[in-house]
């Protein structure tokens, strides 16, 4: 199953370095049956993307636990097992938990923001939390942060990504 993986630059790093990402059970993001039952006239790779989006949203909450890390949004989309992940409806309806490791070889790609985005990702970082308690205006500073596009990069590319980073 393709999962999608919040991640932060500096836990990008320990991957390339480990050749594992954390220890399981780790939380993701996937096309799950109540993401689909939601989202019903969306197509597969539509679904995939709003996976991918829940996986950055939940990336700034892991950069406001990591003030060093640099303010950009990371994501590891991996092929895993299906039988290792498990759905998490009450968390979000694409919320998933990865009971196995996820190791390098898994990593399909990764997707980051521009440095660019920068400013717009630290604003959101520190509305993360307002923005879950209910905050329209916090809501309204993180989205700024979402109009940025992730860039795309393959999992070859990690090593190249991160010496620029």
């Amino acid at each position: 199953m393709r999962v999608y993986l919040p991640s932060t630059l500096p836990a990008l790093r320990r991957l390339l370095d480990d050749g594992v990402l954390g220890e399981p059970p780790l939380p993701g993001f996937a096309v799950t049956p109540a993401l689909r039952e939601w989202y019903v006239e969306g197509d597969e790779e539509e679904l995939e993307y709003a996976a991918l989006m829940l996986a950055a949203r939940a990336s700034l909450r892991l950069l406001d636990a990591d003030p060093s890390a640099p303010a950009r949004r990371a994501v590891l989309v991996a092929d895993v097992p299906d039988a290792s992940v498990m759905p998490v409806p009450a968390v979000d309806r694409g919320a998933v938990h990865v009971g196995a490791a996820v190791t390098l070889r898994l990593v399909r790609s990764v997707h980051v923001d521009d440095p660019d985005a920068q400013d717009d990702v630290r604003v959101a970082v520190d509305a993360v939390i307002e923005a879950d308690l209910g905050s329209e205006d916090a809501l309204f500073r993180m989205e700024q942060a979402e109009g940025h596009e992730l860039q795309w990069y393959a999992s070859q590319e990690l090593g190249p990504l991160l010496e620029l980073s």
